[in-house]
């Protein structure tokens, strides 16, 4: 999709939007997407004759919908990590974890990422690891109190009075 020229000044100036953008635009205009990808979620990873994904990606309408399924699935997993730092200690480690692997698994991007944030995560777990004790103890003290929190918010109907309160 491109916008009409727009001349200035005996220039023709195009404006590139879309997918595939980048390689048409002109310098800080339209599309920030790279030349290569035409689905706007990075540069895949480089594919090895051979392998399940040159099956996968010989086919266009099959790479973009596993693109899409390995992207979703990586969200999933990252979006638990997340919603898991409500407890303490190291359960939004593997979640996260997880969901940076399968994005490694097609993108480039999540690669490199990926490498970084799995050596801190090893030696969070090596710091565990050499703290037993203490690790044990705010991850069972965070449980118990995400259990009375989660009590607390049945015992005393705390979604019923928020909703009545708010009107809805």
């Amino acid at each position: 999709m491109t916008s009409a020229p727009q001349t200035t000044a005996g220039t023709t100036d195009v404006r590139v939007t879309g997918n595939g953008a980048a390689e048409q635009e002109a310098p800080g205009h339209g599309s920030t997407v790279c030349a290569d990808c035409t689905d706007g979620l990075g540069k895949p990873r480089p594919i090895e004759p051979g392998s399940f994904r040159e099956r996968v990606h010989s086919n266009p309408a099959v790479a973009l919908t596993w693109r899409v399924a390995v992207f979703t699935a990586g969200l999933l997993l990252v979006m638990l990590g997340i919603a898991l730092t409500v407890l303490p200690g190291p359960l939004t480690i593997p979640p996260v974890l997880a969901g940076l692997w399968v994005w490694s698994t097609e993108f480039d991007w999540a690669r490199r990422f990926f490498a970084v944030f799995r050596r801190k995560a090893v030696a969070a777990w090596r710091h565990a690891r050499q703290h037993p004790v203490s690790s044990l103890a705010v991850t069972v003290g965070g449980l118990a109190a995400a259990a009375a929190v989660l009590w607390a918010v049945g015992h005393f109907q705390l979604v019923d009075r928020a909703t009545a309160a708010l009107g809805l």
